[in-house]
């Protein structure tokens, strides 16, 4: 895929939550998400659905098996912290209001087996919404970061950004997080420190070996002091490259509340940290 001809499916909607940061519980965009993915899956548009929280915690999957989880998600609960697994790729993700959520709720396409086209159409997304700001945003990973990857996005050899992966039968969802602003050391520090508690003296070979010196925000390696710019370059971008819908296109159909909580309780019950996955 070359930058300059990258599309999004024709008629994506953009669903901007980034100013919703009420919902104490971290998993209500994870359980809205995996809604939407249905949705799209049963021939709904698809949706790029921007998000922020204000203090939160997410592990991934293989992170909630380390011997100290529990008592590490009890630490960072003491902190103010939300703390939950998500159902998607990935390791350990803190988050706050300075770092965007951007999500691609897309349809599969017949035959699709290579989830890299995915992550390449993440990535053109995210260097295409910093082109005003930078032109040098780098792929592959960043040894010694956080939610560590082969598509961690850098500037000068440290993270920002990172990708991951839920997919279902008939769609898929791809999230980056984004850390526009604040201090990259401050949450790599977090990080590290709750894989201490976490791994309880377990092989370093199970969980990643986090410097505070590999993770860096927009703000301290481009200068972009404000989140909105970010989400507002990343909404221009979508609508660039997204063909207007065909007459006639199904709407998007909003989960209910009583849809999203039923969805947060079946989350913590499959997700549960430190109890084996049924």
């Amino acid at each position: 895929m070359q930058q300059d001809d990258w599309r999004l499916p024709e008629g994506a909607l953009i669903w901007d939550r980034s100013q919703q940061t009420a919902p104490p519980d971290v998993l209500y965009p994870f359980a809205l998400e995996e809604l939407l993915c249905r949705s799209v899956g049963e021939g709904g548009p698809p949706i790029v659905h921007l998000w922020r929280h204000p203090r939160a915690f997410v592990m991934g999957l293989r992170d909630s098996r380390l011997p100290g989880a529990v008592e590490a998600k009890r630490w960072l609960e003491r902190q103010g912290y939300s703390v939950a697994v998500r159902n998607s790729g990935g390791a350990a993700v803190p988050l706050d209001t300075g770092v965007v959520n951007v999500s691609l709720v897309l349809p599969k396409r017949q035959g699709q087996i290579d989830f890299r086209q995915d992550f390449e159409t993440m990535y053109m997304l995210v260097k295409d919404a910093l082109q005003a700001v930078t032109p040098d945003v780098a792929k592959g990973e960043v040894i010694g970061s956080y939610c560590p990857g082969d598509y961690d996005l850098s500037i000068a050899g440290r993270k920002f950004c990172g990708i991951a992966q839920r997919r279902q039968a008939h769609a898929f969802v791809v999230q980056a997080f984004v850390v526009v602003t604040g201090s990259g050391a401050a949450k790599a520090e977090l990080a590290r420190e709750f894989y201490r508690i976490a791994a309880a003296g377990e092989d370093g070979s199970s969980y990643p070996d986090v410097h505070e010196d590999r993770m860096a925000s927009l703000q301290e390696l481009a200068g972009l002091d404000d989140p909105q710019r970010f989400i507002d370059a990343v909404k221009r971008t979508v609508r660039a490259r997204t063909a207007p819908a065909e007459e006639g296109a199904r709407t998007l159909r909003l989960p209910g509340d009583s849809e999203i909580s039923d969805m947060i309780a079946s989350l913590k019950q499959r997700y549960g940290i430190g109890e084996p996955t049924p």
